[in-house]
């Protein structure tokens, strides 16, 4: 229903409509209320052509939804401009493709919809991003994507070959070896990304427009984990066997990067580091293959996904007036934009995994699986997490003080703008309250 509902939304974006714009987010909007009613189980449920829901898939489709409606509220600059209808169609090819990936039951239709998620973002990038260097960013994302996922297709063909289906829920080969396992995880860590294979990420955060910034952080990096879920199911010893590997290089990358933040001059640059450094923590969630860290780590992609989309949507405000992303031009905000400064304080907070937020509940079970996997990695999460308050701090901070350049002006948001972060900030809050139940 909701694929057969996107695909009649097509049409109604090339018609000349002036409301186009907001009847299009009303619809997404809609449909993400009528997907919310939907029943769900353990396991998956809703069967339908390959496709499926599950309790992994139902929260990342909500969330989909929600961050390209929000797109559409962030992207103002684009409204009524030459290309708004292309751009809104692109939009709905990324919402259609993720639900497909989410929803999907069948490796080879998830592998299909994962490469072709790349077109619309490149899109985006090329279309709307900022300067001439959007192009080479382009290159890298597209490249490093179609790398490491050439190895994950010729595995799904050998699997078909040797099995003779695709689908989730089968029991497949028992193979312990380290190539086929390769094969298998390094397409999702690219995406994810993990520390390595990372340098993609900040270059196509930076030049890629607020829209694709914010279904970059938002979407896209879930795809990784989501992957890396399904397949770890299926191949249980082959993971226990060699995720040592992989732990390992997150949890010093997650170090690492977190120091990298610490000497960035552009505030786009900081946060895209920033989710770097959060979904090593995702990925060391996953690896420790325990309840509480699969659970963990799916709060954290769940709540990494808003917060990080929220502050992307202030870097862009404060873009819009100053023209400029830079640290030394961006001092000051609070005597420029004081109505903003409480939305950077929250968004900051939360990104560093403070009480109420959905981010520290999932550090807290991240951190008890890791000491279940093994017991010094908990002296890596305090560097962790300490350097990860530092950059917030410096975030907030170093944007919001200091003497602003701009002398004798100041500026306040626009309600469209309160509205847009309010949304990326009431799930936070709202998730945490009704956790109770979702835990039993």
């Amino acid at each position: 229903m909701m694929i057969l509902y996107f695909l009649f939304m097509i049409p109604l974006l090339f018609f000349n409509l002036i409301n186009c714009w907001y009847l299009y987010q009303f619809s997404m909007i809609l449909i993400m209320f009528m997907f919310m009613f939907n029943l769900i189980n353990y396991y998956f449920s809703s069967f339908s052509y390959f496709l499926a829901i599950d309790y992994f898939s139902y929260g990342l489709i909500i969330l989909s939804i929600l961050i390209v409606s929000l797109m559409i509220i962030s992207s103002n600059m684009i409204y009524k401009k030459l290309n708004m209808n292309l751009f809104l169609f692109m939009c709905l090819m990324l919402s259609l493709i993720l639900i497909i990936i989410f929803s999907s039951v069948n490796m080879l239709v998830m592998y299909i919809f994962f490469e072709f998620s790349l077109i619309p973002l490149m899109v985006l990038i090329f279309g709307w991003g900022y300067q001439p260097e959007r192009l080479i960013s382009g290159l890298y994302l597209f490249f490093y994507t179609l790398f490491a996922s050439l190895p994950l297709f010729l595995l799904i063909i050998y699997l078909y070959m040797s099995n003779g289906s695709l689908f989730f829920d089968c029991k497949y080969l028992f193979s312990l070896s380290f190539f086929f396992h390769f094969c298998l995880i390094f397409a999702f860590l690219v995406k994810l990304p993990m520390f390595m294979v990372h340098f993609w990420l900040p270059k196509a955060h930076v030049q890629a427009p607020v829209s694709g910034s914010m279904i970059l952080a938002g979407l896209l990096l879930k795809i990784g984990g989501y992957g890396i879920l399904r397949f770890m199911f299926i191949f249980e010893n082959m993971f226990m066997s060699y995720n040592y590997i992989w732990y390992s290089l997150s949890i010093i990358g997650g170090i690492l990067v977190s120091l990298i933040c610490l000497i960035q001059g552009d505030v786009k640059c900081l946060i895209a580091y920033s989710s770097i450094a959060h979904m090593s923590l995702c990925l060391i969630g996953l690896l420790s293959m325990s309840k509480w860290g699969v659970i963990g780590a799916y709060l954290m992609m769940i709540s990494h996904g808003l917060c990080s989309s929220g502050l992307f949507c202030l870097a862009n405000i404060s873009y819009e007036r100053l023209s400029s992303r830079s640290f030394f031009l961006n001092k000051g905000l609070l005597t420029f934009m004081p109505s903003m400064c409480s939305m950077w304080f929250l968004f900051s907070s939360f990104n560093m995994g403070c009480p109420p937020s959905l981010n520290f509940l999932s550090e807290i079970f991240i951190l008890n699986s890791m000491m279940m996997f093994w017991f010094n990695s908990l002296y890596y999460f305090v560097f962790i997490s300490f350097f990860s308050a530092c950059f917030s701090v410096y975030l907030f901070s170093y944007t919001q003080h200091g003497s602003s350049n701009f002398l004798y002006s100041y500026s306040l948001g626009y309600i469209r703008e309160y509205l847009l972060l309010i949304v990326h900030l009431l799930p936070l809050l709202i998730i945490l309250l009704g956790l109770n139940s979702f835990l039993i």
